[in-house]
């Protein structure tokens, strides 16, 4: 089959199509009334963040491009201005089906369960307009900074993702003069304010830019209140660094972070309903075309809805909190990690399992007067990071510490830039990546002083050195000292902070060296086993697929008869079921409580397994554009465990969407016994949690799904 054929645009999705097919199956949870209310409450808040990420991010650099006379087609065959074209009616319906469910399902639900969400400020009774009015005069009126515009006063910095209310004016005693006025509704302040409801076992809370509508002319003496329009902008939030130019690219990165603020404005959201002569006033003012207005039958900016789901007394509507439970291998904060590594690999599973292992690994190693050196790449770390605190102590502790942090990881710039600022200032030698690349890996190596010699312990993981996240993202992490793994640890981290590059390389394969070779050899050996009727089959795990060379070689495979099964949580630009080309290839993606976010490859190889972790999806920018490392899991029984956690996402029956061969995803019907992963992840940590305060080896942990012990 020649390669020109498996380049046919026919034969690949657009990668931003494809994820508003994401967001769309995010908000199906949403939409499932089995789900409990809460949590159908935190999917569409989560629907309406990443569907702000995407406007600040894709759709504002295929309006770079467009600007740009950039006119290459995609792998689809689109051109930006076809993507456009595409995209816009596909997210104003995404827009009204969010706000659809809100109005008709979710409010409708919240009221039945005694939760009142005020509509329009208008709809209060005495009680609460008081409430309300000495609210807004002790709280919020000292906070507010209304914005004229007039001749002498330009039309004001609206700034980026920033909830306002524009209002027009009317002077008393001139008619027939009119002013525009702009007030930002303050982010400092909550914007859920509860209420007396007048009712027992009700709870009402009103949004608080109604407050302020509803006390808009306490700020406007002498003027009459014409009308008053909530609306709120996406601003382009890419940030343009040539890198080769900046003398300091801290300081670079620092001052590009103050120009999100005013950048190309690229979306306006509008109260349905708003005056016609107000909206064509602000569309001027902004630059924007109708196409970019999105008009709202609801409150502005559903991401409010997270707030809500932190109300207390509402438990019974929510899932019951998990608890990662203790890794098995290291059981006691007291064990010694580093003789709990020498004795075997341990691999680690999140947020199934603690994290807490992999802070005490750090800690220890900060501690421990035999570690003579801590290096670590940081990408993105919670806001009050223990491991930032005990690098920080090691380096006071005279230890060698050197720490990459990526300061160009995407909205988490300024909080990386203080954590870097305080890791040099207590002796880190910090390093700010690669110029044109993002370093992506997730690395430790802690060098230790030990009988026999200098110990090398390294922790490879496929998610962020961020405690915060690791109760809410699936991933893998494994720790080993194993010698080669330590020699290629090293050498990753000499080629990060100079310029020197080992030969050879044991066990690690790094991007964008030689990543995606690798995995084109592994794809491509699985074609000739299936060529000489051998065992052929892969299964992978990732976030995202849309890497072109990936693509074709898998096309290839399954054309020779290797049997492909994926798990694709997001963006998948491959197409099942084409005829002679991707019969052999299926691919699902699974939504649910927890954040799909591992990466981990199995290859049959003739019947000799091999399984792999990485911190780089099948995406260009992971395989060609950032520094990512893939490493072998080898022992038998981590092997065993990582095809298990594989085949029963593959099993999967509850929170899996099958993708189809004309693009479109169809959620798997259940089916008894039913198959929820991550329930079953949870009741397996569990029970080896249990089996270890027992001091027994419960060896049921991660065992196949086929098993009458894992029935949920």
């Amino acid at each position: 089959m020649a390669d020109k054929k498996l380049r046919n645009p026919a034969y690949y999705f657009n990668r931003e199509l494809s994820w508003l097919l994401f967001d769309r199956r995010v908000l199906s949870e949403a939409q499932d009334e089995s789900i409990k209310l809460f949590e159908r409450l935190k999917f569409l808040s989560i629907t309406a963040s990443n569907l702000d990420e995407f406007f600040m991010v894709r759709m504002a650099s295929l309006k770079d491009m467009v600007g740009a006379g950039y006119n290459k087609p995609d792998i689809a065959g689109l051109k930006p201005e076809e993507q456009l074209e595409k995209l816009y009616p596909e997210t104003h319906a995404l827009v009204k089906d969010q706000y659809k469910l809100y109005n008709e399902k979710l409010v409708p639900a919240l009221l039945k369960e005694g939760i009142h969400i005020v509509g329009h400020h208008e709809d209060l009774n005495k009680e609460q307009i008081a409430y309300v009015d000495t609210y807004f005069e002790e709280n919020v009126y000292p906070v507010l900074t209304p914005m004229a515009v007039d001749s002498s006063r330009p039309f004001p910095l609206i700034r980026n993702r920033s909830l306002n209310i524009g209002a027009i004016l009317q002077k008393k005693g001139e008619e027939e003069k009119r002013e525009f006025v702009t007030v930002q509704v303050p982010s400092v302040l909550p914007r859920i304010v509860p209420i007396p409801s007048g009712k027992e076992g009700v709870t009402t809370i009103i949004l608080l830019e109604e407050i302020i509508e509803r006390n808009l002319d306490k700020l406007f003496n002498n003027y009459t209140i014409v009308g008053a329009y909530p609306f709120r902008i996406m601003r382009n939030a890419d940030l343009s660094i040539d890198e080769d130019e900046a003398e300091d690219l801290l300081q670079e990165i620092e001052k590009q972070l103050k120009r999100r603020q005013w950048g190309q404005v690229i979306r306006l959201e509008v109260e349905e309903g708003v005056n016609e002569k107000f909206l064509k006033f602000v569309e001027r003012e902004l630059n924007i075309r109708d196409v970019e207005i999105y008009s709202i039958t609801g409150p502005l900016d559903l991401t409010f809805l997270m707030k809500l789901y932190s109300l207390p007394g509402f438990e019974h509507l929510k899932n019951k909190p998990y608890t990662p439970q203790v890794v098995p291998e290291l059981p006691e904060e007291e064990t010694d990690v580093f003789e709990a590594i020498r004795k075997e690999d341990i691999l680690v599973f999140h947020p199934f399992q603690s994290f807490m292992p992999i802070v005490r690994f750090i800690q220890q190693a900060a501690s421990d007067p035999d570690v003579l050196a801590i290096k670590q790449t940081l990408y993105r770390v919670s806001g009050n990071s223990p491991i930032i605190k005990a690098l920080a102590q090691a380096a006071e502790n005279g230890k060698q510490v050197t720490v990459l942090v990526e300061l160009k990881a995407r909205f988490d710039e300024e909080h990386n830039i203080v954590w870097a600022r305080m890791l040099e200032q207590a002796g880190c030698h910090v390093i700010y990546g690669l110029v044109g690349l993002k370093t992506h890996s997730k690395i430790t190596l802690v060098v230790r002083r030990e009988e026999d010699g200098i110990r090398r312990y390294v922790h490879l993981g496929t998610g962020n050195y961020n405690d915060s996240t690791a109760k809410q993202y699936t991933d893998v992490g494994l720790l080993t000292c194993d010698e080669r793994i330590g020699e290629d640890a090293t050498a990753a981290f000499n080629m990060l902070s100079g310029y020197s590059e080992p030969r050879n390389w044991n066990k690690l394969s790094l991007a964008p060296l030689w990543l995606k070779d690798r995995f084109l050899y592994l794809i491509n050996r699985e074609i000739t086993h299936a060529k000489s009727n051998q065992p052929a089959h892969i299964k992978a795990k990732m976030n995202a697929l849309c890497d072109p060379d990936i693509i074709e070689a898998l096309y290839k495979a399954s054309a020779a008869g290797v049997r492909i099964d994926l798990v694709v949580r997001g963006i998948c630009c491959l197409k099942v079921g084409i005829p002679g080309v991707s019969e052999n290839i299926h691919v699902r993606s699974i939504v649910g409580n927890f954040l799909e976010h591992a990466r981990i490859f199995y290859f049959e190889n003739g019947g000799k397994p091999e399984l792999y972790c990485a911190s780089a999806d099948w995406m260009p920018r992971n395989l060609d554009r950032r520094v990512e490392i893939m490493f072998p899991v080898e022992k038998p029984e981590l092997k065993d465990r990582l095809n298990r956690i594989l085949n029963t996402q593959l099993e999967d029956n509850c929170k899996a969407h099958v993708l189809q061969s004309d693009g479109s995803y169809k959620k798997v019907r259940k089916t008894d016994p039913e198959v929820n992963s991550q329930d079953l992840f949870c009741k397996q940590a569990m029970a080896a949690a249990k089996a270890i305060s027992r001091d027994v080896h419960d060896s049921r942990l991660f065992t196949p799904v086929s098993s009458e012990s894992v029935k949920l």
